[in-house]
């Protein structure tokens, strides 16, 4: 009787659209039940989704809250929003969204279910439209969390700079929005805070800073690699999602066949996706976005009864919130040595890392 009843239940939700497409954990000994819809990829994306649910599980083992996911079937408005119901209507009333895109839906949501508590990361709530029609706001019940970019981007500007000592770096980006940008200019002034203090001669030209289009486009990042690296660039930093597949497939093709070819991971350490030969990696250093530190803090706080509703809140070297990884096994000790330096001079102020273009490239 007993596993016929589970049938029943499981047959149940599969006609809501909650099995096959989430993940849900058992036995939590916590009444909250934190929930994520999935942007386009898969909850191990090395990006976003992983990050997120990777803080919502850790929230899952530490706090005991009751965890979900539902991966939408496109990525519309409309999609978001069918599995945001799709959650509350199963009592998944703390939930999670990766990404801007989710930005019209939570403003939305967060008045549809003002019973429910909403996080949407690197993005902010509004109303999609432009000029004086725009409306934007960040509810009681939601918070909206961004990182500096910038000091990611910086610091692995620095250590690209301080190991390779001398000769030209490239950037790559998806679409031209502020997240990849704030990577962008961040990087070009560590490398130019590196080479007036640190000794280094390393350029960036004009020419090898491109910003793609997309974020799915894995041929294009293949060939704008393959063509920076057959001008001598001797470092890519990536910041594309699938793009930068492409790009990091055209580094250990030529990593394979013995040439010089580095990749900056970027969001998450993706020294792993590099790997070619030998547990050897094409992945310099990555610059990472402690996406599941900012999920499971924020958890933690609902948990704590300080839920920052209605702020926006910034991830950044003061809190923890960017860096890069704690190992990196393609950087020399003193190369280490020297980027923690500048990572505490960042965290004490000593150094500020501009979040505008100002006179940079791009």
């Amino acid at each position: 009787m007993k596993k016929r009843a589970i049938a029943l239940v499981l047959s149940a939700l599969m006609v809501t659209g909650l099995v096959g497409c989430g993940n849900k954990s058992e036995g939590s000994a916590n009444d909250v039940k934190v929930g994520m819809v999935t942007d386009a990829g898969t909850i191990d994306d090395k990006s976003f989704n992983q990050g997120t649910w990777e803080g919502i599980k850790k929230a899952e083992a530490e706090l005991k809250v009751e965890s979900n996911y539902l991966k939408p079937a496109g990525t519309t408005e409309a999609d978001y929003m069918k599995e945001i119901g799709n959650l509350y209507d199963t009592g998944y009333k703390f939930i999670v969204t990766p990404g801007f895109k989710f930005e019209t839906a939570i403003f939305q949501s967060q008045e549809k279910y003002n019973d429910a508590k909403f996080v949407i990361i690197d993005g902010s709530p509004n109303n999609g439209k432009t000029g004086a029609d725009r409306v934007e706001k960040v509810g009681d019940n939601s918070v909206a969390v961004y990182f500096a970019e910038q000091e990611a981007g910086f610091l692995v500007g620095v250590a690209a700079s301080v190991q390779l000592k001398e000769g030209d770096l490239g950037f790559i980006g998806g679409m031209e929005i502020p997240s990849v940008q704030k990577f962008n200019w961040g990087f070009q002034q560590g490398v130019k805070y590196a080479n007036e203090n640190l000794g280094t001669k390393m350029s960036i030209k004009e020419e090898n800073v491109v910003y793609q289009g997309s974020f799915d486009n894995v041929a294009a990042g293949q060939q704008l690699a393959a063509t920076m690296y057959d001008n001598g660039v001797k470092a890519i930093f990536v910041a594309a999602g699938g793009v930068g597949v492409g790009s990091i497939n055209e580094a250990k093709a030529r990593a394979t066949a013995g040439k010089e070819a580095w990749i900056i991971g970027v969001d998450v350490d993706q020294y792993a996706d590099g790997i070619y030969k030998d547990d050897k990696s094409i992945i310099l250093t990555s610059a990472m976005k402690k996406i599941d530190v900012a999920t499971f803090d924020i958890i933690k706080d609902e948990l704590d009864g300080k839920f920052p509703g209605g702020q926006t809140l910034t991830f950044d070297v003061k809190n923890d919130g960017v860096g890069l990884p704690n190992e990196n096994p393609n950087l020399t000790e003193e190369t280490t040595k020297q980027v923690d330096e500048v990572y505490n001079k960042i965290k004490n102020g000593e150094i500020t890392v501009q979040a505008e273009k100002g006179d940079l490239i791009k």
